[in-house]
């Protein structure tokens, strides 16, 4: 089987036969009520209801948390995972490397990712056009949605390469790893977590540097060197976790 045989498996099953159909519909059935009724619910705070500024934030929050998780339970393979080739298979069977394998996975995921900002956009839009949201901070949202939901989305794949055989377990740490590093990086300094720092670029906020090792940080500097830690990080333990499946 030539490579591109799983992104083609997942293009089937999630797009082709609508399994991950699941995960777009509950995209927008849970972002469209919050984008609306952070416009129109009278019984929100004044001053929130009314700053334009607030009203953009409080979608792009809710779009970045919604397209990371459904980007997770993708590329956990959560939706139909009865219709996928098991990896032992394909790495036995069929004779893909790793490398294959991994090069499918991450196509596949980027293209889950852009599918779900896609979705998201046009509520984003409305939203900044509402709030005179200039184009640049418009573009910017949507590119921190994508590159949150492929950080994290890695780490699907990983629970994916080293649990395939037990969807409980993988359900549950995808769950638990999102929800830890979010509660985790906003106690220890609010940057570092992916809410407080599109709520302080939206704000147009001074967000103070984090001090480590003698160094002064700044706030983007930390938070992009953590993200791009934790991708390269899920990436490596993915990949080793393809290879240990290999040699088992």
């Amino acid at each position: 089987m030539k490579a591109g045989a799983l992104f083609r498996e997942g293009v089937e099953v999630h797009i082709a036969e609508g399994h991950g159909f699941a995960a777009y519909f509950y995209l927008l059935v849970l972002l469209t009520p919050v984008v609306f009724l952070a416009l129109f619910l009278p019984a929100l705070d004044a001053q929130v209801w009314i700053a334009p500024a607030a009203f953009f934030s409080i979608s792009s929050v809710s779009a970045m948390i919604l397209t990371t998780y459904f980007a997770l339970r993708l590329a956990n393979q959560e939706f139909a995972p009865w219709r996928f080739v098991s990896l032992r298979r394909r790495l036995t069977e069929q004779k893909l490397t790793p490398a294959e394998i991994a090069k499918d996975h991450i196509a596949l995921l980027c293209l889950e990712v852009g599918i779900l900002v896609l979705l998201a956009a046009p509520l984003l839009v409305w939203a900044a056009a509402i709030a005179r949201v200039p184009g640049r901070e418009l573009t910017a949202v949507l590119l921190l949605l994508f590159f949150y939901a492929l950080v994290y989305g890695v780490w699907g794949l990983t629970a994916l390469a080293a649990w395939e055989r037990k969807l409980e377990i993988r359900q549950v740490f995808v769950r638990a790893f999102f929800i830890s590093v979010m509660i985790v990086t906003a106690v220890i300094y609010i940057p570092l977590n992916p809410v407080g720092f599109m709520l302080g670029y939206l704000g147009d906020k001074d967000m103070a540097p984090l001090l480590l090792w003698g160094r002064r940080w700044s706030a983007g500097t930390a938070h992009f060197t953590l993200h791009l830690l934790l991708l390269g990080a899920g990436a490596w333990i993915y990949y080793r976790a393809l290879r240990r499946e290999l040699s088992s």
